[in-house]
C-alpha cells in the first residue's frame, strides 16, 4: 500500500526520478525518463504493481532522513533494538545508460536487512523474463533491460527477487541497479562508492553557483536542487512534477499526468533561475520553450513533452487501483488539445524577460514571436479553456485576456525599448481595447473584485497576477479589492484554493472539490507584499514552508483539513513559487512597518 504523499522523497539523474518511501521502497519510477511506462508503480497501487525495497527486516519505517547537504543523496535512518543502519540512495547524473545506487552501511550493532525487488515494466502489467547471468540478475521484457549487481545472495520468490542478510558496524554493501535497452550490450559496471563520491561532487558544485542570500536562502538552495531534478538534461525542458495521477482530492477523479512541460510555467521558472545565477539553465529552457513552439502560430498548445512532443494522448490504466483507490489513474493528459489564449501571453512574456535579462537568441526568435502575435491579435476575443484546463465549456476567463494584454505590452515593450520592428501602433490599439474590455466585463464593481470570467460569480486565483504581470498597480483599488476578495472566499485555513469549482453551477465541469493550491498561496503571499501588507505577508510564507515535507518536497496541493499533501510531486510549480516568494520578500523595504 502506498504511503503518504509526504512519505516520499526524489532521487534523480536529470532524466528521470524516482520517489523513495519512509519504509525504503522505491514506489515509483520511470525508464529511461520521465514520461516513459514506470517499471515501478506502487504508488499507484500495490506492491504487485512493483517496488523494490530495502530496509531492516522488520519492515517498519525510519527513524529519520535527510539530503546530504545540497544534494540529491538519501540518506535512510533506521535505529532497531539491534542496531542503526543506514540506506544511502542516489541516481548518479547520466552519461549513457541510468543507473540507481543503494548502499547499506551499518552504523552500531548487527541489522538483519531484507531486499524485495518486484520489477513490473509497463505501468504494473508486465513481469519481466528474470535469470541469473554471470553474478548478476538480468531482467528483460520486450525493448527494456535491468540488471541489478550486489555481493548479497540473491533468491527468487513469488515472481519476485529477494535476499536477507546482515550488516554490522563499518559494513557498506552495495546494490547496483542498471537500466538500457534490450536489444544493446550488456551495460558497463559502475562501482557504488565511486558513483557515490562523483554524484555528491556534481551537486557541491552546481549549488556553488547559486547567486542567493537573505533569511531564506537554504529553502532556496534545496528548490533550485529540486527543480534541477525536474530538469531533463538533454532538451533543458522542466516537467511539472515527477508523478502522473496523485489526486487533488482522495478517492476521487482530479487525476493528471503531470510529467510534462508546461508553457505557463516558463515566465516564473525564467525568473527563478536569472535571479539566482543560473543562466545556463535559464537559456536552455528558453531554447527548449523556443524549439517547441516552432510551427504554425495557432497550433500552440498549452504542454509539450519534455523532448517537444506535440501528442500527449490520454488514456487510462485500469488495472492499477489509483493511490488510496483514487481513479482513474491516466497517462497522458487530454488539455494539451485544449484552447488556452493565456499561453500565447506566457510565451511572449516570457521571450521578453528573456530579452530583459541579456538572454536573447536571434532574428528567428522575433520572427516567431511576430507570428504569434499576429495570432493572438486576431483570436484574443475568443472564449477559452482557462489557465486551470477546466474541461467545462470555453469562457471568456479574465486571465487569458489579461495574458493577451501582456502579449501586445510585451511586443510594444519590444520596438520602444529593443528597437525592433513592428506595427507598434496597431499592437498599441490593441493592447488598449483588451485593457477596456477586462476592466469593463471583467469587474463585478458591486463586490469590488475581479472575477474568474465575464460575468462570472466566482473568483480565480490567477487573478492575483493582474499587477504581477503590470496590467494595474498593486495601488489600484481594484486590485487591492480583488486581493482581499480572494483572500477572504477562497481562503482554506490561511491557504488559497485556485478556485471555487462549485460556483457558477461547477463551471469546471467535474465532480468533487480539491486541496488549497501552493503555487496560489505563494501567489498570495506576493500581492499581500504588493498592497503592503508585509507582516502578513511573512507569516503566510512561514506557515508555507511548514507544509514541505521532512526533506523539503512540496507536492501540488495541501489538505488543511486533513493536514496532508495533494497532487502530484515534487511539484516545479509549488518550489518556483517558493523561489520567487522568498527572493520577493527578502527585498522588504526597510522603511516598511512591522508589527509589534
Amino acid at each position: 500500500m502506498p504511503q503518504r504523499i509526504e512519505d516520499y522523497a526524489l532521487i534523480g539523474d536529470l532524466h528521470t526520478a524516482a520517489m523513495v518511501g519512509k519504509d525504503g521502497s522505491i514506489d515509483w519510477l520511470c525508464l529511461p525518463r520521465f514520461d516513459s511506462a514506470a517499471c515501478f508503480a506502487a504508488m499507484l497501487g500495490d506492491d504487485s504493481a512493483g517496488r523494490w525495497r530495502l530496509a531492516p527486516a522488520t519492515g517498519d519505517k525510519c527513524t529519520s532522513r535527510q539530503y546530504r547537504g545540497h544534494s540529491l543523496i538519501l540518506e535512510t535512518v533506521w535505529d532497531t533494538t539491534d542496531g542503526s543502519v543506514r540506506v544511502i540512495d542516489l541516481m548518479p547524473p547520466r552519461d549513457d545508460v541510468a543507473d540507481i545506487v543503494r548502499i547499506v552501511e551499518g552504523i552500531s550493532g548487527t541489522v538483519t536487512m531484507r531486499m524485495d525487488l518486484a520489477l513490473r515494466f509497463d505501468y504494473g502489467s508486465i513481469v519481466p523474463w528474470v535469470r541469473n547471468r554471470d553474478g548478476m540478475l538480468e531482467a528483460i521484457a520486450g525493448p527494456d533491460a535491468v540488471w541489478l549487481r550486489t555481493p548479497v545472495d540473491l533468491a527468487g520468490e513469488d515472481m519476485q527477487t529477494t535476499a536477507t542478510f546482515t550488516v554490522s558496524a563499518g559494513d557498506r554493501v552495495p546494490f547496483v541497479l542498471t537500466y538500457a535497452p534490450s536489444n544493446g550490450a550488456t551495460p558497463r559496471v559502475i562501482d557504488a562508492e565511486r558513483a557515490l563520491i562523483d554524484t555528491e561532487s556534481y551537486w557541491n558544485e552546481w549549488i556553488a553557483r547559486a547567486d542567493v542570500d537573505g533569511p531564506w536562502a537554504d529553502e532556496i538552495r534545496h528548490s533550485l536542487v529540486l527543480l534541477k531534478a525536474m530538469t531533463y538534461a538533454p532538451t533543458g525542458g522542466l516537467v511539472a512534477a515527477a508523478t502522473t495521477s496523485l489526486p487533488e482530492q482522495i478517492g476521487g477523479p482530479r487525476n493528471w499526468d503531470y510529467r510534462y512541460c508546461w508553457l505557463r510555467d516558463a515566465t516564473f521558472t525564467l525568473r527563478a533561475l536569472l535571479d539566482t545565477g543560473y543562466r545556463s539553465e535559464a537559456g536552455a529552457w528558453r531554447d527548449w520553450l523556443l524549439r517547441a513552439i516552432a510551427g504554425d502560430p495557432a497550433d500552440l498548445q498549452i504542454m509539450y513533452a519534455i523532448d517537444g512532443t506535440r501528442r500527449l494522448t490520454e488514456y487510462e490504466v485500469p488495472w492499477l487501483s489509483g493511490y488510496e483507490g483514487s481513479k482513474p489513474v491516466r497517462i497522458g493528459n487530454a488539455a494539451s488539445e485544449q484552447l488556452q489564449l493565456d499561453v500565447w501571453g506566457e510565451v511572449l512574456d516570457s521571450l521578453h524577460l528573456s530579452r530583459m535579462r541579456g538572454l536573447d537568441a536571434d532574428d528567428h526568435a522575433w520572427d516567431l514571436q511576430r507570428a504569434l502575435l499576429d495570432y493572438l491579435e486576431s483570436n484574443w476575443s475568443d472564449n477559452d479553456s482557462g489557465l486551470w484546463e477546466s474541461r467545462g465549456p470555453e469562457r471568456p476567463y479574465v486571465h487569458s485576456k489579461v495574458m493577451a494584454w501582456v502579449g501586445m505590452d510585451r511586443a510594444v515593450q519590444a520596438v520602444e525599448r529593443f528597437g525592433l520592428d513592428g506595427p507598434v501602433d496597431q499592437w498599441r490599439r490593441t493592447r488598449q481595447v483588451i485593457h477596456d474590455e477586462v476592466t469593463t466585463k471583467g469587474f463585478d464593481a458591486d463586490r469590488g473584485t475581479f472575477t474568474q470570467f465575464y460575468g462570472s460569480h466566482g473568483l480565480d486565483a490567477a487573478l492575483l497576477l493582474i499587477p504581477e504581470v503590470g496590467f494595474l498597480p498593486y495601488t489600484d483599488e481594484r486590485v487591492i479589492g480583488t486581493v482581499k476578495a480572494i483572500d477572504r472566499d477562497l481562503s482554506q485555513d490561511g491557504f488559497t484554493l485556485r478556485y471555487d469549482p462549485r460556483a457558477d453551477g461547477g463551471a469546471d465541469g467535474l465532480p468533487g472539490e480539491e486541496g488549497s493550491f501552493v503555487a496560489c498561496s505563494f501567489w498570495m503571499v506576493n500581492a499581500l507584499c504588493g498592497i503592503g501588507e508585509w507582516d502578513e505577508a511573512e507569516t503566510r510564507f512561514k506557515r508555507l514552508l511548514s507544509l514541505r515535507n521532512d526533506v523539503g518536497l512540496i507536492s501540488e496541493e495541501y489538505d488543511a483539513t486533513a493536514h496532508r499533501q495533494l497532487g502530484n510531486t515534487p511539484q516545479a510549480y509549488s518550489h518556483v513559487g517558493l523561489v520567487n516568494c522568498a527572493q520577493n520578500l527578502s527585498k522588504r523595504p526597510t522603511n516598511s512597518p512591522r508589527s509589534k
